[in-house]
């Protein structure tokens, strides 16, 4: 058997005095008061450019013929052949604005011309 290692012998703690306080005399500082400048004109407030409040949009789903349906691809293609880039639902949208501005005699008189449609969903 091994005889058990002595632990080694601590080292004696030595206090060491607290370091003596540093008297510090502090000077008196001058506080300076910023002087007031007084402005010649008041700078007005640039108003903000009012933006126009978000409209909440809907999405909605709606029946048409064939033949009125095809009218939209055939004046989107003749939009893009001239250029201007559009959507169906712009032009429906454009079609909206028209119809707001028709008098209601005129707009019983396009509406009588249309074909009628079924109301509701069409089957599967």
């Amino acid at each position: 058997m091994r005889p058990a290692a002595r632990p080694a012998p601590k080292a004696a703690v030595v206090a060491k005095p607290a370091p003596e306080a540093v008297k510090t005399e502090k000077k008196a500082e001058k506080v300076v008061k910023p002087v007031k400048v007084e402005k010649a004109e008041k700078i007005e407030k640039v108003e903000k450019v009012a933006k126009p409040k978000k409209v909440k949009q809907v999405r909605d789903s709606f029946t048409m013929p064939e033949n009125e349906y095809a009218v939209l691809a055939q004046v989107k293609k003749s939009c893009l052949k001239a250029g201007v880039e559009i959507k169906k639902s712009d032009l429906l949208r454009i079609g909206v604005s028209l119809i707001k501005n028709l008098k209601i005699a005129e707009l019983k008189d396009i509406l009588s011309s249309l074909t009628p449609l079924k109301v509701g969903r069409p089957k599967k």
